[in-house]
């Protein structure tokens, strides 16, 4: 994977109490999104199957701190201007 892979958590979203969260890897024109606590890849565009399979491994090794992350995403504050 390139040294430029850009990562994004979105909010965490509860459905039928379920509580889970997308998280976004990017590099160039490779994309591939995941959703957490299940720890798969969604949908993907140029990763290969390794390069997939070692995003998902980095989403369970990091699972608390994506938790983390997702639950400090505000998106009202997207739309808040001081």
């Amino acid at each position: 994977m390139s040294d430029a892979l850009q990562m994004s958590v979105s909010q965490i979203f509860n459905r039928n109490g379920k509580k889970y969260a997308f998280v976004s890897f990017t590099d160039g024109s490779r994309m591939a999104e995941g959703k957490i606590p299940d720890c798969t890849i969604l949908s993907s565009r140029g990763f290969a199957k390794e390069e997939i399979s070692q995003l998902e491994d980095y989403m369970g090794r990091e699972l608390s701190n994506l938790k983390r992350m997702a639950a400090g995403v505000r998106i009202m504050d997207a739309f808040m201007k001081s």
